[in-house]
């Protein structure tokens, strides 16, 4: 049994993919064994050859599996581990699997439910931050279930509005009305898709920020009251509301901004007494006005950027929380040195409306050298299920600056080969190439307004 304050040493990765391998790697070397979890697609994946033990848990679909909470509470009690670590999506921010977990005295790296539970939802999320002094985007404070009391709404907010699920991510249950004209259909669509994803149609209305940054700030908390900010990333290039490429700093944004925002960052953690890795997300203007748009309590996909500019491991960091330990690092001695960049890379075809392109692998190369970081999963005569997500790897460079980073990635793009499968590798590189996007005039329209 483990005691208060012990490190673990034994870590069940509730996940898949190159987020499971890149946990694996980190327990590997901090001396502490690792139980990977897998379904009958993800046989013969990597995360299952890298990891201690491997079990499986049930058929290819996600909810038969990854989302299986019964089957991963008996995986880690089977294989005696002691804590359970959940990577990005899946049931990273379930809070009924993290009760579960309470429940069954199996830690949970990240926060606890109740946190979790009060951040997950966006209304209650951002009247917790307008309590803390934290600046959020003009809208509703109370749930929205009609377009009669959406439309009274809207007309005092001010249009453009955003009409968004109240629960929920990744861009579902979201419509733009720039007119009162539009606002019926708007509100019907997103409430209707709401519904479909999330068995919630729960709504909430706030004012439309037209072409701002999307900026996001990576705060530490442990359980003795200290939280830090780790400085932010640019994730202004988007497609869909998905993240394509993300760096970090943002070019756009200076000492003196960095240090409000990093300090609203700290006040909306310390507000809803989070504990863990997690982000705050903003909305920056062209005026250096920023707005709280969420909170994300799990590790980004983007947490990369944040490591090279800091030297900080997160998974790590991640991990000593979990067991009792506090920060080994406070404010003062985060300093942000050169520039990052992550490129996700998709097994899509950018031609064909991105349409997924599962299938085998039947040959790779990836870069390396100087200031190269790749995190994936994926090898020559892998093949890729058509049942989860399409990035099959990150591409992360360093440089001294970001002139630097992007003559890296352009190089590095230009070096990866996967053949037997469609990627949007060429579509990132004609992005990187982009002259707009070399001078940092972007924003989160950028996709829409440029043609790659």
């Amino acid at each position: 049994m483990r005691g208060r304050g012990e490190m673990f040493s034994k870590i069940l990765i509730a996940n898949r993919g190159e987020i499971a391998v890149r946990i694996i790697r980190a327990c590997n070397e901090m001396g502490i064994q690792t139980v990977a979890v897998y379904s009958e697609a993800d046989r013969d994946a990597l995360h299952t050859q890298l990891a201690d033990e491997a079990i499986c848990i049930g058929p290819a679909p996600s909810s038969q599996s990854y989302l299986n909470m019964q089957q991963i509470i008996s995986a880690t009690i089977v294989s005696g581990a002691d804590a359970i670590h959940p990577g990005f999506g899946f049931l990273s921010e379930n809070s009924k699997f993290v009760k579960l977990c309470e429940e069954c005295n199996i830690t949970f790296i990240g926060p606890d439910a109740a946190t979790i539970d009060k951040l997950g939802n966006k209304s209650e999320a951002r009247n917790t931050m307008m309590a803390a002094g934290v600046p959020v985007i003009p809208g509703t404070t109370e749930p929205i279930y009609d377009v009669r009391n959406g439309k009274k709404e809207a007309r005092r907010i001010g249009y453009p509005v955003m009409i968004k699920a109240a629960l929920g991510g990744g861009g579902k249950g979201m419509r733009a009305a720039f007119t009162e004209e539009e606002f019926d259909n708007a509100f019907q669509t997103a409430q209707t898709e709401a519904k479909k994803a999330f068995g919630d149609d729960t709504m909430y209305i706030e004012h439309f920020v037209e072409h701002p940054r999307h900026i996001e700030f990576q705060i530490l908390a442990d359980s003795k009251g200290n939280v830090i900010h780790l400085g932010e990333r640019d994730c202004s290039i988007q497609r869909n509301h998905q993240k394509v490429i993300e760096e970090a700093p943002c070019r756009a944004i200076s000492d003196k901004l960095r240090k409000k925002m990093g300090e609203a960052a700290v006040k909306a953690a310390k507000a809803a007494h989070y504990v863990n890795a997690g982000t705050i997300e903003f909305l920056l203007e062209k005026n250096e006005q920023f707005y709280f748009m969420e909170m994300n309590t799990r590790i980004q996909v983007e947490h990369p950027v944040t490591e090279w500019v800091t030297g900080l491991d997160l998974i790590k960091e991640q991990i000593r929380i979990a067991s009792g330990e506090a920060l080994s690092v406070s404010q003062k001695d985060i300093r942000i040195s050169g520039h990052a960049i992550e490129c996700r890379i998709n097994a899509e075809n950018p031609d064909k409306n991105f349409r997924p392109s599962p299938g085998r692998i039947e040959s790779l190369y990836l870069p390396g050298g100087c200031g190269v970081r790749m995190d994936t999963a994926v090898y020559s005569g892998y093949t890729i299920p058509p049942y989860y997500d399409s990035m099959i790897a990150k591409l992360i460079v360093h440089g001294k600056d970001r002139r630097e980073a992007i003559a890296k990635m352009i190089s590095a793009l230009g070096e990866v080969i996967v053949e037997g499968i469609d990627t949007n590798v060429d579509y990132l590189y004609r992005i990187l190439n982009e002259p707009d996007y070399q001078a940092g005039r972007t924003d989160i329209e950028y996709l829409h307004t440029h043609h790659i």
